[in-house]
């Protein structure tokens, strides 16, 4: 399964998974991509773990190969500590596990995170982490960022963004040494979001990791380098002769702010 700012974020890598013969997934995590959130339901860590865990155990319902980009990696890892019977492998992608959260917000006015997600909704800051996010600068630059934007624009969005700011968000620091399932650390070797040191970091610090790289490719190599994205992916399932009942990948979404 695969952890995206939206499920979006995949429509290039998950038809080469689909054509492998692997059962694929794009899920958006509760409170990111386009969940409907109408009823505005806490968005918090545990929230968010606890609505991974019932799509699973309602649609899945045997262990999966869990895919986390980015921030999506500290969901995979979080995820996988507390229910390690659903998670047969991990994969890793430009993984961001080594924030410490968003500490303590709740003295704050609600002003000030609200301000906050506002500015990170907003088109500069959007353009920005887009051209900082790929190697190469793509054709149709702002329809990229267009796109990346879009589920900030639901009315619920910033509401649902807010409470994970405000519970504390993402620390999987000392989790990374509880996984008990084989990984693989997938990074574009230009990456300008996070740094290739956390990388090797992550690698080491894994108990049964392999890290591969992606050259001349940015933070998110499933849509800059799909291909060679998706060949680390069968490569690292095919390693461990894998029989097709145990190669279902589901993938699940990132945090906004990536």
């Amino acid at each position: 399964s695969c952890c995206s700012t939206a499920s979006t974020e995949w429509r290039y890598t998950y038809p080469l998974l689909e054509d492998a013969g692997l059962e694929t997934w794009a899920v958006d995590i509760l409170g990111w991509g386009f969940s409907n959130l109408e009823t505005r339901p806490p968005c918090d860590i545990v929230s968010k773990r606890e609505h991974l865990y019932q799509f699973w155990r309602s649609y899945i319902k045997r262990p999966m190969v869990l895919v986390g980009p980015s921030l999506g990696a500290a969901v995979a890892i979080d995820f996988a500590v507390n229910y390690p019977e659903a998670v047969s492998k991990l994969i890793f992608i430009g993984a961001s596990v080594y924030a410490e959260g968003t500490k303590d917000m709740t003295r704050m006015p609600k002003f000030v995170p609200y301000a906050g997600v506002f500015v990170l909704k907003s088109l500069p800051l959007r353009l920005f982490a887009t051209r900082l996010a790929f190697y190469k600068i793509p054709d149709g630059l702002f329809d990229w960022v267009q796109i990346g934007r879009l589920h900030c624009l639901l009315p619920w969005w910033e509401d649902a963004t807010v409470n994970f700011m405000i519970t504390g968000g993402y620390n999987v620091i000392n989790q990374i040494k509880q996984v008990k399932q084989k990984c693989l650390v997938l990074w574009g070797e230009d990456d300008g979001i996070i740094s290739n040191k956390q990388a090797y970091r992550l690698q080491q610090e894994l108990p049964s990791a392999i890290l591969r790289q992606v050259g001349q490719c940015g933070h998110i190599p499933h849509v800059e380098k799909p291909r060679e994205a998706a060949k680390h992916v069968l490569d690292f399932l095919e390693g461990d002769s894998l029989d097709k009942a145990d190669q279902a990948s589901s993938l699940s979404s990132t945090l906004v702010s990536t």
